[in-house]
């Protein structure tokens, strides 16, 4: 007779109420807010907890004063756990949708640079192959889309991927992303041939927010000039609060070059001749390894990347 895996043995012991319990944690902090969440006693709990911990073989939990705290591998759980519940979250939205009497809903997150070229493209190829699919399409940046696609939030997204996500998602690049620096129209600075970088911090900045990538190629041009970045920053990825504030003030905006230029050729904004030094590395396509694709995401990817 062949030995079943270890990961079979151990879904055999795995109980959903366990993974419900580790993830009230998470969400309250203690053991005793998440038991009471669940309408457990902490007895009851507790000895859930050591079942849990008996069957992967590592403590999870260790005790700090009167209460207790995960262990660095009950935090490992954790994040696993969050996961699982991702997919479930997904399968309810699929399953939704298609007891509505629709063809399911594939939610896409992206950043901004792909979407005036790669991402309507694949949208509408994908229209075209499933005109009753659902499409939610959630822009952000790439640390944020990750998370959304940890939860179960978001099926696939386009963006980037440090080398310590790696493990776990799938990455296939799509295209380096130039940077703009932009002004409105009638910004002071437009009619110059050539636009000096240092004389631009005279001017109020808006920026994407503090760890996205496109603000540490920013953060590294400041550094290379031996400059501090502008005072009194405005902090936002929204390119609608970005565009409008460039159009209504004298501020200074980053943009995908594909976006500026975009918006450049409607009138919108004015592309100053200005070189950024640093580059940003290739975003593309992020999948979760674990989480299986639907049809219509499978159809979705391929038509994106034959763009």
């Amino acid at each position: 007779m062949t030995q079943s895996s270890p990961t079979a043995q151990l879904l055999n012991r795995l109980r959903m109420r366990q993974v419900a319990l580790i993830l009230a944690v998470g969400e309250h902090g203690t053991l005793r807010k998440a038991s009471s969440e669940l309408g457990m006693t902490q007895p009851a709990a507790t000895k859930m907890i050591q079942e849990l911990e008996s069957a992967l073989g590592q403590r999870l939990f260790e005790r700090v004063g009167r209460g207790q705290k995960l262990t660095p591998a009950g935090l490992s759980v954790l994040g696993h756990f969050r996961g699982m519940r991702g997919s479930v979250e997904a399968m309810t939205r699929e399953l939704s949708e298609l007891q509505q009497g629709s063809a399911g809903r594939l939610s896409v997150g992206t950043i901004m640079a792909p979407s005036p070229n790669l991402l309507t493209g694949a949208v509408i190829a994908l229209k075209q192959a499933y005109p009753l699919l659902s499409v939610d399409i959630t822009m952000d940046t790439s640390d944020r889309l990750l998370e959304l696609l940890r939860e179960g939030t978001l099926d696939l997204a386009i963006g980037r991927l440090r080398d310590e996500h790696r493990q776990d998602y799938s990455f296939k690049p799509l295209a380096n992303e130039a940077l703009a620096l932009v002004v409105g129209v009638h910004h002071p600075l437009r009619r110059q041939a050539e636009v000096d970088f240092s004389s631009l911090l005279a001017y109020a900045w808006i920026l994407q927010p503090v760890g996205s990538p496109m603000r540490e190629v920013l953060d590294q041009e400041f550094r290379m000039l031996q400059v501090l970045p502008p005072r009194g920053l405005i902090e936002t990825a929204s390119i609608l609060t970005t565009t409008d504030l460039i159009v209504k003030t004298d501020m200074i905006a980053v943009m995908p070059r594909s976006i500026a230029d975009t918006y450049a050729v409607h009138g919108l904004v004015h592309v100053l001749p200005c070189h950024i030094q640093h580059k940003m590395e290739s975003f593309g396509s992020i999948t979760g390894k674990d989480r299986p694709l639907s049809e219509a995401a499978q159809f979705f990817l391929a038509a994106l990347h034959r763009a």
